[in-house]
């Protein structure tokens, strides 16, 4: 059985194609805005990507502080649900008596391949809504440089020209590469952009497939990071290597999720989310003045049930998992991220959350810390200043950096 249930940067005409049904969601404004939902369904993306952002999830009841400490519990999927007191089940906002302004707009539509929810606080209704347009417009622009399944994009163009010549390229190109680059840097390889070749290899986004090691060393010498050559000068950048081809879908997303919150503020937004699928930036607080809740589900359970609650503001938070592209056989469960030095699915850990103060740093994080394992995975968080994490290794047991030992509330579980 094939868990395909997130997908890589790609454009919507890449999706399946939705009913007009479900094409409702792709531009979903609150009831806030003095229009009524469908009776019939509720918005059909409330949980996208290992996200239920805009639902309210009752607290679970909590565990004694002194269980804090060496907690083990069997988990699933992690999925960052938003249990902020004013959102409920992404069909608009509840303001409190006092609290007629500002005004709190929440809107989804369709980019990089997945549902994308932008949420604004402002002085009025419009502005907001202004601050939301400019958001998505901005997440457009960046899907439109650097996606993959668009062949005259950046990247594609970049791509198409490996091991003949270099390639023109803008700040915001090179800028990604960059940060891509030094993401494998600090988790010692284990996050690669070139490692595509072997992904596709094991097919896991479609039915699933074991490849040969044969094949999987084939694509070894495409995966060379040193070729990646970007030379700020010239503005250009070019793969050395024939054949080779690099995908920001691990680090992407974060990144268009800082372009838009900055775009969203500087448009008049006082507050708000940006949530790219299992991507989600926040800046300042919710208009009652509490920050943004996030539950960080198990990995191991039904979709809603959380190993505890993370209160976030000017942050952003982002997760890695092995139950978000996934195929079983033979009892044996193999995913879609891969240790790029065995090209196996990697075998650490179950999920990754990383919180940071970017998109960029805890979505480039999270893939590369999963390889790497509880252990390491937790020294490098330890000795990055601005960097926490929670990470469920590959027996459940659950690990949370010190910085968060007095932030997240752990759920009791059964």
């Amino acid at each position: 059985m094939t868990g395909n249930r997130t997908r890589d940067i790609s454009v919507a005409d890449k999706l399946p194609q939705m009913t007009d049904e479900e094409k409702w969601g792709t531009d979903y404004h609150s009831p806030l805005e003095g229009e009524s939902p469908k009776p019939s369904r509720q918005a059909p993306a409330d949980t996208v990507g290992g996200i239920m952002y805009g639902c309210d999830v009752p607290p679970s009841p909590q565990p004694s502080p002194t269980k804090r400490e060496g907690v083990r519990f069997r988990i699933s999927p992690i999925l960052l649900t938003l249990m902020g007191v004013a959102f409920a089940c992404g069909l608009g906002v509840d303001l409190p008596a006092h609290a007629a302004s500002p005004h709190v707009v929440k809107r989804g539509q369709m980019h990089m391949g997945t549902l994308v929810f932008l949420t604004a606080v402002a002085l009025d209704k419009q502005l907001a809504h202004e601050a939301i347009d400019q958001g998505f417009a901005e997440i457009h622009r960046l899907e439109q440089i650097l996606s993959t399944w668009i062949p005259d994009s950046e990247l594609s163009r970049i791509n198409a020209a490996a091991g003949q010549r270099a390639v023109k390229a803008g700040p915001e190109t090179m800028e990604l590469l960059e940060y891509s680059l030094e993401m494998a840097r600090l988790t010692e390889g284990g996050f690669n952009i070139a490692i595509g070749p072997a992904v596709e290899a094991w097919n896991v986004s479609r039915e699933g497939r074991i490849p040969s090691r044969e094949e999987l060393e084939s694509t070894r010498p495409l995966m060379d990071l040193s070729a990646i050559q970007i030379d700020r000068e010239a503005g250009t950048v070019y793969l050395a290597r024939f054949g080779m081809r690099v995908d920001i879908g691990g680090i992407g997303k974060g990144y268009a999720a800082d372009f838009a919150a900055r775009v969203m503020r500087e448009a008049g937004a006082l507050s708000g989310v940006v949530a790219i699928s299992g991507d989600i930036k926040t800046f300042g607080r919710l208009p009652d003045g509490q920050r943004f809740v996030f539950g960080i589900q198990h990995p191991r359970k039904e979709n809603g049930i959380t190993i505890g609650q993370l209160e976030l503001e000017d942050e952003a938070v982002s997760t890695a998992g092995d139950y978000q592209r996934f195929f079983e056989k033979d009892g044996i469960r193999y995913h879609h991220i891969l240790d790029p030095q065995t090209l196996q699915p990697a075998r650490l850990s179950q999920s990754v959350t990383i919180v940071a103060s970017t998109g960029v740093l805890a979505d480039g994080l999270d893939t590369g810390i999963f390889v790497m394992g509880p252990e390491q995975g937790m020294a490098l968080i330890e000795r990055l200043p601005g960097v926490e994490g929670v990470i469920v290794g590959a027996d459940g047991a659950v690990s949370v950096s010190s910085g968060l030992q007095d932030r997240l509330q752990l759920s009791a579980q059964k």
